[in-house]
Parts: C-alpha cells; structure tokens; sequence
C-alpha cells in the first residue's frame, strides 16, 4: 500500500506519519483538525477494500471496540469512507503515545511476576467486559497490547473480534491464516471455532511468553507450531525459569489446558485469581489496578421551588401580575390615550428593531469576509506535510508557495532516515502568511547508545555510568569470577560497546569472588585419577615425581594443598607422584659383551664404566664392581671389566 502521509482523510484528519502495517490495514498518527487532537487512524488496504467480507469485518471491528467501555480498551471516536482524495475506508481510534508488550519484551528479555501482573491484570479486565457482552477478541498477543508513556494500559485490534449482537467475522480458513499460530487454541486450529476460553488459552501463553521470555512452542512453519499446540501439552514454565512461583504455573496450566472445558470459563474468573495472587504477594498493601474504571457520580436532580398558592410561575407573569396589584386606578379616558401611545411605540420599535438586526448582520458579514481575506486564514498559504522528504525536495515545496524555509534543529527518530524531516513549524495543514518561513525538524537518524565497560566497577559506579549514559540497570545476578574481586560488576547485559536504544535495560552480573571447593584426598591413588577429576573440578596440575619405597610406581605419594583445606577454583595444586624403590640389585653380568652389559646397567638408571684388558679381540664381562646382588641407589656407578 503506498504511504498516505500527508493526505487529508474525509477533510478531517491529517495524516503526520505511518507508524504501523499489518496484512489488512495500516496505521498513521494524525491530527483531528476539527477539534485540534491527535488520532490515530487505519485505513484499509486498496485492494481489500472491494471486498465486502473484509469491508465488513473492518466496520466490525470498530463496532465491536465501540461496544465496550473501558479504560484499558482503545477507544473508537469515528469510522467512514474518504469521499475526496484517495479511496479509503478508515477507523479513527484514540492516539496511545507509547509501546506495545512486544517493545518491553524485546528491550526486557523477561518480566518480573510484578510486572507481569501489573500490565497483564488490565488487558484481563478489558476482556473480562468484552467477555459479559459475549464479544470474544480472538487476537491476544503482546503486540495488541499498548503501554503509554504514563503507564495506562490499553488492549487493541479487535479485528477478529465476534459476537452474538456483531455476528460471525470468519471462516474457518480465514481463522487460521488471520490469528497469530503461536497463541491459537487447539479449538482454533482444528475447527475454527471460539469462544471465550479462546481467549483464555491466548492470555496463558501470553502469561508463559512474559515469565519465561520464550513461547512454550518453536517450530520451522506455522503448521509445525499449530500441529503442537493441537497434540502436545503445554510445558510447565519451570522448567525455563525455575523461581517461577508454583501457584502462577498452575494457572498457566490451567489456561492452557488442551481440553477447553478444563481452561477458566472467561477472563471475569481469570481476572479474580490473578488479582487474589497479587494481594498475596503484597498482603500489607491494598491493591490499586490500572483497570479501575469508577463511575462518574450523577448530580442530583434540583429541587421544585415552592411557589405561593395561587402565583403563577411562567417566565414574567408573576412581575406582570404583581405590577397590576400595584398600579394605580386608571380612569377610562387615560386609558385610552395610553394604550394608542403604546401601540405606536412598539410598532416603531418593532420597524427600529429590524433595521438595527440588519444593519448589525451586514457590519458582521463585511468585518469576518475582511479579517478573513486580508487578516485571517483566508490571507494565509496551508502548509502540506513534509515529513520524511529531503531538505531540497522540501524546499522546493515551499519555495513554489511563496514561504521561506530553515532548518531550525535536528532530532533522533526511529522512522524517519537520517538527514530527511521528521516534521516542520508550524506542521501539516497549518497556515503562515506570504514569505512566512517554515522550520524543518532534520532526522539524525535512530538514537543508539554504545553501552559503557563497567567490568571491575562497583555495583553503584556502573549504575551512575549506565545512567549517565541514558540506560537503566535491569535485574542483578550473581556469579562467581577468578578475575573480578568479590562484590564487583563482573559485565553487563547488553555487553560492554553494544548499540542499543535510550533507556534500554542492562542487566548487571557482580561477582561473588572465587569459587572455594573442598579438596579430595588422592594419595594412594593413581596419577592419571588424580589429575583428570582435579582438572575437571577446575583446578589447574602440577605433576612431580619422587622415589617411595612404599607407594608403588605411578601413585600419588602427596598433594599441597591437602584435604584438610578448601582451594580456590582455578588454583593450583601440587601433586607428587612415585617413581617407585630407590634402590636396585647389581645384576649378573659374567660373559657379557660390552654392548649387552651397558644395556643391562642403564636399564636399571645405573651408570657404567669400563676398563679393558688383554689383546683379545672379542673381549667380555670378567669383573663387576660392586659386587653381583649388591643394593645401590639409581644413579650408582658400575664398573665392569672387560677382558
């Protein structure tokens, strides 16, 4: 669908900027220049708009959000058809100058159950009323719930809202492809029916979504997702987040159950379990919800004046009779003469009267047509809306209708690219006399804030840097860390030089030193145990090697630390390994040529020398020294004589 941006819809609202789309209508932020407030209208898509079935579910749905009055439900202040410009069928809707769920859901990853609470008790309240005038919304998602900057609460888009009094809206086809597959109930999906326990199922996996910061159900294809909501049952949230509290996992349970008769029966039963579980989190405080919606007390009806017996109380009368008991008595002749007198007054004064009356009217009449033309708007040039136009385009524009242009500052925006306008002074549809200047607001592009290294700070120095850099700190975890002392941040969440929005969560990790384990002794015991189960704990090895004459060769002889003390996780620890006896018997080496014998000697960590003697050729082993079967330590010298 092209952009409507600037156009004038049934010469009325001024559209000011596309602030949404969906598959069957668009969404713009714009100006009620009747009654000078912002609005936001949605227009139906051109090419749906032939079709009646769709006309008439859009016309529905305005009727079905009229139907309610509630706080916690956008309000619908018009519908009709765009008779000049381009063809359209709107609905005209209050402005929320605000998020949806979906925006804290992504900035916020999950909500506390507070919160949860807090934003989800209101849409419950909304649909409990929807729910006792039989009007089910069928489209529950965090996306259709607004959040304003003031934090009122509004639920939206009851697009595929049905009713008893507004009739069916869907097919079973239509059901489908139109809600959204990750909050569709098995009833949904199989066949195409729903009612309020629809709802129901959509808000438990709404409930599940915000606790646990994922849907209970991933899948490639919608069909995957749809085909496991229809079989499969939804998990328990604490399996993803296990201090969810129990009472809260058993109502999404419940909510989602896959049998609807087994789900709350509408939102008004929801509604009062949700509410007794937040007064029991805060049982000192009485509950003060968002959905209040108190009734304006009627005045009371005034009084009847008593009136004295026999007075007659219409308009002057009264005076009228009270002036005849106290007149005095008139002869008939001087009655006379004062009722001609009379005649005549009031038949001048009747000509008098009528002349002024017309007079007056055209003095009017000349005064507005010249304050209009020469003063007023009529001697004013309307400005058109410029957003999202270059600064040239722009000023050509405005150059063409004889004012002058400026740019007068420059401003982040989230929809509007870099160096085009974000809006003009005076905006859309205003007025400005000939060589009036019109300022331009420039886009600078989205605002992104790298976030700043707070590693190795303390809790409080990272939250003044975070805010002073215009983020907010989030939730705060613990952890252990070899590096960062305890007490210290050890990161944060968006991580250090991360691109995020203003005022976007960052959530702190501080650490609670290094992790302290308990030793295990391992003397006695292989070398190959004990450094494999001492690294896997996360310890770092270090092997040496000694003689024992009682722990065999290849054993742990000891290790430093010991076990009587606890060790910090990453430290070292020293373990000592035999190499076995000390001591070796001076083998038999008789008749042993000179090549077999040093290989026997050197097998046994022996030193060799050797003395020959004799002119024998092929000489061999006739003296040993010490002395065969001799106990000596490794490293002795062995002198063989060779002969």
């Amino acid at each position: 669908m092209a952009d409507l941006t600037g156009e004038l819809i049934d010469g009325r609202y001024q559209l000011e900027k596309l602030i949404a789309a969906g598959g069957m209508a668009s969404i713009y932020a714009a100006m009620d220049t009747r009654l000078d407030r912002r609005v936001a209208v949605k227009i139906m898509h051109p090419h749906l708009a032939n079709d009646e079935e769709f006309v008439n579910r859009f016309i529905k749905e305005a009727k079905a959000t009229a139907a309610l009055n509630h706080p916690n439900v956008v309000a619908i202040q018009d519908q009709g058809w765009n008779e000049g410009g381009s063809p359209a069928v709107f609905i005209v809707m209050e402005f929320i100058d605000g998020n949806t769920l979906r925006d804290y859901l992504f900035e916020r990853r999950t909500l506390s159950l507070d919160e949860v609470l807090r934003y989800l008790i209101p849409v419950v309240g909304a649909l409990a009323e929807a729910h006792d005038k039989g009007i089910i919304h069928r489209d529950i998602k965090p996306e259709n719930i607004l959040i304003s900057k003031d934090g009122r609460v509004k639920i939206a888009d009851f697009g595929l809202a049905r009713g008893a009094q507004l009739g069916s809206t869907q097919t079973v086809e239509s059901s489908v492809v139109l809600g959204s597959v990750s909050y569709l109930s098995p009833e949904q999906v199989q066949r195409g029916i729903s009612d309020a326990r629809s709802d129901i199922y959509a808000l438990g996996i709404v409930l599940f979504e915000l606790l646990t910061g994922r849907k209970p159900y991933e899948g490639e294809t919608p069909i995957q997702i749809a085909y496991m909501h229809v079989n499969e049952k939804v998990p328990s949230a604490r399996i993803f987040k296990p201090d969810i509290p129990e009472n809260i996992d058993l109502v999404i349970a419940k909510a989602t159950s896959v049998n609807p008769d087994q789900r709350y029966k509408d939102a008004r039963e929801l509604l009062n379990v949700l509410r007794s579980i937040q007064e029991e989190l805060d049982p000192q405080k009485k509950q003060l919800s968002l959905d209040l919606d108190l009734p304006i007390p009627q005045s009371k009806p005034q009084k009847k004046s008593k009136a004295p017996r026999g007075e007659i109380r219409i308009g002057t009368q009264v005076i009228e009779r009270v002036k005849s008991l106290t007149q005095p008595i008139k002869t008939n002749q001087e009655d006379n003469q004062i009722s001609q007198t009379a005649e005549i007054r009031r038949r001048v004064s009747k000509r008098v009267k009528r002349n002024r009356v017309i007079a007056l009217f055209l003095v009017l009449a000349l005064g507005t047509g010249g304050w209009y033309q020469f003063l007023g708007p009529g001697s004013q040039i309307a400005i058109p809306s410029l957003v999202g136009l270059s600064v040239a385009d722009a000023k050509t524009q405005i150059t063409s209708l004889g004012l002058l242009t400026d740019v007068s500052s420059q401003d982040f925006s989230e929809d509007v690219d870099k160096g085009l306008v974000i809006t003009s002074i005076p905006g859309g549809g205003g007025h400005l006399p000939k060589n009036g200047t019109v300022h331009l607001v420039l886009s600078k592009g989205k605002e992104r804030i790298s976030v700043p290294s707070i590693s190795g700070m303390t809790q409080d120095a990272a939250t003044t840097s975070l805010i002073n850099a215009g983020l907010k700190v989030g939730n705060i975890s613990q952890a252990f860390d070899m590096k960062i002392p305890l007490g210290m941040v050890i990161n944060g969440n968006p991580t250090a030089s991360s691109l995020v929005r203003r005022n976007s969560i960052v959530d702190l990790v501080i650490s609670k030193g290094v992790e302290q384990i308990q030793l295990t002794s391992y003397v006695g015991k292989s070398s190959d145990q004990a450094t494999n189960e001492l690294t896997d704990a996360g310890f770092k090895v270090k092997n040496s090697y000694a003689y024992s004459e009682s722990v065999p060769a290849g054993a742990v002889i000891s290790q430093s630390p010991d076990t009587a003390a606890t060790a910090d996780k990453g430290s070292t620890i020293t373990v000592v390994i035999s190499r076995g006896t000390e001591f070796v018997f001076i083998p038999n080496l008789f008749s042993l040529t000179e090549a077999d014998a040093k290989i026997a000697i050197e097998s046994l960590q022996l030193k060799v020398t050797v003395k020959k003697m004799g002119s024998k050729k092929v000489k061999k082993v006739t003296g040993i020294s010490p002395k065969v079967g001799t106990q000596v330590k490794h490293g002795t010298t062995v002198v063989i004589t060779l002969s």
